[in-house]
């Protein structure tokens, strides 16, 4: 019959190498001495081999016992890590969550988002900062960022990150414009129409597009007479009529499926407008990060603006 090991036998092991004899190996479990000796002796029994040498002055472990002790911490931290889960996954989440988030998908899809998630864990406080500029999370104190693209480049190893849902941006127009000026037919056609433009980098009078059907990259200089920083009033000069502009799915699905606005060169999109979560590198992830991220992920990955009703806007 193999020889079985239980829990308080590793525990006993540990015990007696930490303490360096067996009397105090028996004062930390509360037992007199003889009950260690006995364990241990019983415990040789089963195995065959000698675990420990005991002098007048000490204990100390064989070569066989000390590899055994090894292998004991390692099966009691697995065991204390596999309890230390159980019990969260049963405990309801408590603390604070600080997020960041781009001020206009924010607004419109987090926001009732984060308000749905904290209705579900009432214990949980969550602080949601808008902002047009992806603030250092870990120097700022934030747990995490909803964002509108992957970070790139050097700072791409202190983050780690997640897609949330995939969304893309497309060229759009209102049915007037396009009927006082025609409808482009290619992309060099959009040199001679109004393009409204957000000025949200160096280089805001360039759209670099990709042809859906084989991922042909473009890059296309546009202009016209009306510009902004702000994504919002551009919008509204489009639905105006003023232009054709270049828009993400999540901010104008409602007036695509009313008709306000129409695709332009529908087999065009520029696909760098994921819906990503990003977080600083941590050795751990709590539970109410892991639940938050999950839920976020759940929500948006059916991308619902797809399903936005006739004629809705977002909310202002």
């Amino acid at each position: 019959m193999k020889p079985n090991l239980d829990r308080p036998d590793l525990e006993l092991l540990l015990a007696i190498r930490e303490h360096g004899s067996l009397a105090g190996a028996a004062a930390a479990a509360d037992v007199v001495p003889s009950v260690v000796t006995k364990r241990l002796a019983a415990l040789e029994g089963r195995l065959g081999v000698k675990l420990f040498q005991r002098t007048t002055r000490k204990v100390v472990p064989t070569p066989e016992g000390e590899a055994l002790c090894e292998r004991a911490r390692e099966l009691l931290a697995g065991f204390q890590a596999m309890e230390a889960e159980l019990q969260e996954r049963h405990r309801e989440p408590v603390g604070r969550i600080r997020l960041a988030a781009t001020f206009g998908f924010g607004r419109v899809w987090v926001g009732p988002a984060i308000a749905e998630f904290q209705q579900r864990h009432p214990q949980l406080e969550v602080q949601l900062q808008l902002t047009e500029q992806l603030p250092d999370l870990a120097v700022e104190g934030f747990d995490g960022a909803v964002w509108l693209w992957a970070v790139r480049g050097q700072r791409a190893s202190e983050w780690t990150g997640r897609r949330l849902a995939r969304n893309q941006r497309v060229l759009v127009a209102a049915p007037s414009y396009l009927r006082e000026r025609g409808t482009p037919a290619t992309l060099e056609d959009l040199a001679a129409h109004d393009c409204l433009v957000v000025r949200e980098n160096e280089r805001f009078d360039v759209w670099r597009l990709q042809r859906e059907r084989d991922r042909t990259e473009a890059r296309v200089r546009v202009g016209g007479p009306l510009s902004s920083n702000s994504g919002e009033l551009v919008r509204d000069w489009c639905v105006a009529g003023r232009g054709i502009m270049l828009r993400s799915l999540w901010d104008i699905a409602g007036a695509l499926a009313s008709g306000e606005l129409v695709r332009v060169l529908p087999a065009y999109a520029m696909a760098d407008a994921d819906i990503h979560w990003l977080a600083p590198q941590t050795a751990t992830t709590p539970k109410r990060i892991r639940l938050l991220v999950d839920f976020l992920a759940e929500k948006f990955r059916a991308e619902p603006w797809k399903a936005a009703r006739p004629g809705s806007r977002p909310r202002r």
